[in-house]
C-alpha cells in the first residue's frame, strides 16, 4: 500500500470526518489505483508518496521507497543520480509539466527505460512545495501513442472505410473514406440505423455485425454485396469487410462496446473477376459444342446442339427460325418476311431442344415483332417486357409468340455466305437480368456456328434433291 512519512499534501485533504474514510487512507487508495506510476518529493528532494504501480516497474516497496532522499544509491547509478535529481527537481520551479525520460534500476539489478512526467506540488500559500513525477515504461508509453497514433490514421487518412458500430448497431464514428462511400457527411451518418444508410445488403450486414457481438471476429474477410443510394440513383457495391468486436479494457469481465468494420471497395476487380469466369465458361461450352456438333450426320441436329450448349447459363428458353423464300430487299415492294420454326425448346419443363416446323407454316409474328426486325436490318434486336406486373408480362410475351414467362429477348440474324438465313431468339424469365452488351456478343457468336449448320442443311437438302 503507498505509505507518508510526511505530512504536506495528504494533511491539506483535512481532517478525517465521523464514518468516512480518512483523508491519508483516500490517497493511499488512490494513488494505488492509478495506471501510472507515481511518487512525490518534497521541497528537499525526499520521496514523500510511492504507489502500487511504482512498487510493479521497480520492485520497490513502498516502506522501502518512502523517505529516501532521492534515487540515489537505489534507484538510478551513481553516475546519473545528480543529473537525475537535478531535472526531476527543477520541475518544481518551472511552469507546467516536465517530460524526461530516465534509466531506472530494479531492486533485482535490473535497468528500466521509464518516461517521466513531473510538476511541482503547491503548499497553502502557493509556494512549491515538492514535486510529483508519475512514470511508466518507455515501451508502454510507445505502445500506447502507437495505438492513439493509429486510431487517428485509420479515422483521417484510411483508403479504406472504417465504422464503429455501437450495441445497437448504428454507427458510433466514421472515417472520411467511408464516408464517401455511403454518399453521406461524417457526422450525418452518427446514430442513424443502417438501413437508412444502404439500399440493400443491410440484412446480411447487421447480421454479420450481431454475429460478432455475440461470437467474436470472423477468421477471414467476407464480401459483401450492397446498394449504396446516389444522386443518379442506386449503385450495387462490392465491399470487402473485416469485422472487430471490440470489448472495453476497464471492465473486469469483457463487455462489448460494439464492432469495428473495415470495408474496401472490390466491385471493379470483383466485376472482371465474373466477366473472366463467364467467358471461360461461355469459351468452353463454344469448343464442347463445336466438338458434338462436328459428331452430327444431320446438320439440323447440329443446329440444336450449338443451341442447348448456348443455353446453359444464358437463357431459359431459344427459338431457331429460318427464313422461307428468299432473303428481303429493300424497297417498298419487298416482300414480307416469312419465318418458318425450326427448333425450340420445350416451353414447360426444361429439356433439349427439338426440331419443329415439319410442316413448313410460318409462325404467326405480327409487324414490328423483333425477330421480323432482326431480319430486315440484319443486326442484333433486343427487347423488354419492362417493369409491369406479372399478368402485363406474360400477355406481352403471349403477344410476340413466346413462352409466357419470357420478359427479356435477343434476336441474332443467322447469315452464312453473304446471305440471311434466319433468326435465332433467346429469352429469359423474371428471375434474370436483361441482356447486356456481352451476352449480345455471345448470342452472334451461336448464331454465326448456327447459321453454317442451317447452310450446310440447306446445301445437303438441295443435293439430295438434285440427285
Amino acid at each position: 500500500m503507498s505509505a507518508s512519512r510526511r505530512s504536506g499534501t495528504t494533511d491539506e485533504l483535512g481532517p478525517d470526518e465521523p464514518g468516512e474514510p480518512g483523508g491519508s487512507d483516500l490517497l493511499a487508495a488512490l494513488l494505488d489505483g492509478m495506471d501510472a506510476a507515481l511518487c512525490a518529493f518534497d521541497a528537499d528532494g525526499v520521496v514523500t508518496h510511492w504507489n502500487r504501480e511504482a512498487e510493479r516497474i521497480l520492485g520497490w516497496t513502498a516502506a522501502e521507497a518512502v523517505g529516501r532522499h532521492g534515487f540515489a544509491g537505489w534507484a538510478v547509478r551513481s553516475a546519473d543520480a545528480e543529473e537525475v535529481q537535478a531535472r526531476l527537481m527543477s520541475a518544481m520551479h518551472a511552469p507546467g509539466r516536465q517530460v524526461h525520460e530516465f534509466a531506472l534500476v530494479t531492486k533485482d539489478g535490473g535497468r528500466v527505460l521509464v518516461r517521466t512526467q513531473s510538476a511541482a506540488v503547491r503548499g497553502p500559500e502557493g509556494k512549491p512545495a515538492g514535486v510529483y513525477c508519475a512514470f511508466s515504461e518507455v515501451h508502454a508509453q510507445i505502445d500506447l501513442e502507437r495505438s492513439i497514433a493509429l486510431s487517428e490514421a485509420l479515422f483521417e487518412d484510411a483508403a479504406w472505410g472504417v465504422v464503429l458500430v455501437d450495441a445497437d448497431l448504428r454507427p458510433a464514428v466514421v472515417n472520411a473514406h467511408a464516408a464517401r462511400s455511403l454518399g453521406i457527411g461524417r457526422t450525418s451518418a452518427l446514430g442513424r440505423p443502417l438501413g437508412e444508410l444502404l439500399a440493400q445488403g443491410v440484412e446480411e450486414l447487421e447480421a454479420a455485425l450481431t454475429h460478432v457481438l455475440a461470437e467474436g471476429a470472423p477468421p477471414a474477410p467476407a464480401e459483401m454485396w450492397v446498394a449504396v443510394r446516389t444522386p443518379e440513383g442506386e449503385k450495387r457495391r462490392c465491399w470487402r469487410s473485416g469485422f472487430l468486436r471490440l470489448a472495453s479494457p476497464l471492465a473486469e469481465e469483457p463487455v462489448p462496446l460494439g464492432v469495428g468494420w473495415l470495408f474496401l471497395d472490390v466491385t471493379e476487380a470483383k466485376q472482371a473477376e465474373q466477366e473472366a469466369a463467364l467467358l471461360r465458361f461461355r469459351t468452353n461450352q463454344s469448343h464442347r459444342a463445336a466438338r458434338a456438333a462436328a459428331e452430327c450426320e444431320d446438320p439440323v441436329e447440329a443446329v440444336t446442339v450449338h443451341l442447348d450448349f448456348a443455353l446453359a447459363g444464358f437463357a431459359d428458353h431459344a427459338l431457331v427460325d429460318r427464313l422461307a423464300g428468299a432473303p428481303p430487299a429493300g424497297g417498298e415492294d419487298a416482300a414480307p418476311v416469312r419465318l418458318v420454326r425450326l427448333a425450340a425448346t420445350p416451353a414447360g419443363a426444361p429439356g433439349p431442344s427439338v426440331p419443329t416446323g415439319a410442316a413448313g407454316l410460318p409462325v404467326r409474328y405480327e409487324a414490328g415483332h423483333p425477330a421480323l426486325s432482326c431480319v430486315e436490318r440484319a443486326g442484333t434486336v433486343r427487347a423488354d417486357a419492362g417493369s409491369v406486373p406479372a399478368e402485363r408480362a406474360r400477355a406481352w410475351a403471349l403477344e410476340r409468340q413466346w413462352p409466357g414467362d419470357a420478359v427479356h429477348g435477343l434476336c441474332a440474324v443467322l447469315r452464312s455466305r453473304g446471305r440471311t438465313l434466319g433468326v435465332v431468339t433467346f429469352l429469359r424469365g423474371a428471375g434474370r437480368s436483361r441482356f447486356e452488351r456481352s451476352d449480345t456478343a455471345y448470342a452472334e457468336d451461336v448464331a454465326g456456328r448456327i447459321a453454317v449448320a442451317l447452310d450446310l442443311a440447306e446445301a445437303v437438302r438441295r443435293g439430295a434433291a438434285g440427285e
